[in-house]
């Protein structure tokens, strides 16, 4: 993803079709959300951890 990041603001960059103003939003807007789908993985990824770690004892207390 983060060579796509890059890609993607090399592209925004050099484009002529966006005023300066225009290009600085867009890339603040793809900065943002790289930021978030990357936050969503790693809390998605954590909270498998978390699930696979506390089944056990759900099972034992009978709610799983």
């Amino acid at each position: 993803m983060k060579i796509k990041l890059k890609r993607l603001e090399k592209e925004v960059k050099k484009t002529d079709k966006l005023s300066e103003e225009h290009k600085e939003e867009t890339l603040s807007k793809i900065r943002e959300w790289y930021m978030e789908d990357k936050a969503e993985g790693l809390l998605g990824n954590e909270l498998l951890k978390i699930t696979k770690e506390i089944e056990p004892i759900l099972e034992e207390i009978g709610l799983e």
